[in-house]
């Protein structure tokens, strides 16, 4: 029997902003060029790269807010508004920042983040993770040396990104028995980035 109460896939999301705007905290105003452009406080944590897409973007807004709040670091990739853009060209932004080391980690935020972290973990010496839940925050930083996360904005809520974001930045890597497992992904990564040179 077919279902024809079910809303829509976009009427889900219409509500989960609706939701989301309710109990948002305030927006901060975009840094200034010197803030973005400043590196990574000494004897303190590394710069944070953070990005999304237009879906991603309140949720993005809102997180970079509480990061600067708690003192940290945030050079924000974009995007700038809620008009229509492609994910790949931010999550791109942000892997890149980890990679060259001018930021120690990396957020991106898309509608679902299973997009952006595909993208991110295109970039050679990234470790992207996908996170819904204090488990797979605290998994992928302490297992598997994670340093890039991604959220989907459309499917959690701002006080559990937040919550994602505070486990992911707070759990150390673990390294021991894991240390050999992270070092075959890295090797991975660096023999397929030197097949894609050759092409």
């Amino acid at each position: 029997m077919a279902r024809r109460d079910l809303p829509t896939e976009d009427a889900v999301r219409a509500l989960v902003t609706r939701v989301v705007d309710a109990v948002a905290v305030p927006t901060a105003a975009p840094p200034a060029p010197e803030e973005a452009a400043r590196p990574a406080q000494p004897g303190g944590e590394g710069a944070i790269a953070i990005g999304a897409d237009h879906g991603g973007f309140r949720l993005k807004e809102r997180i970079g807010f509480r990061l600067r709040e708690s003192g940290r670091v945030v050079v924000d990739c974009g995007t700038d508004s809620t008009e229509a853009v492609d994910y790949p060209d931010f999550a791109l932004a942000v892997a890149e920042k980890v990679a060259s080391g001018e930021c120690s980690t990396g957020i991106v935020i898309d509608g679902a983040g299973i997009g952006s972290s595909m993208v991110a973990n295109k970039v050679p010496g990234v470790r992207a993770a996908l996170c819904y839940d204090l488990s797979s925050a605290r998994n992928s930083r302490e297992h598997n040396h994670a340093n890039v996360l991604t959220l989907g904005a459309g499917l959690i809520g701002e006080a559990l990104a937040w919550q994602i974001v505070e486990e992911w930045l707070a759990t150390p890597w673990a390294g021991g028995r894991h240390a050999a497992r992270v070092a075959k992904i890295d090797a991975i990564d660096r023999r397929h980035s030197h097949l894609g040179e050759a092409m």
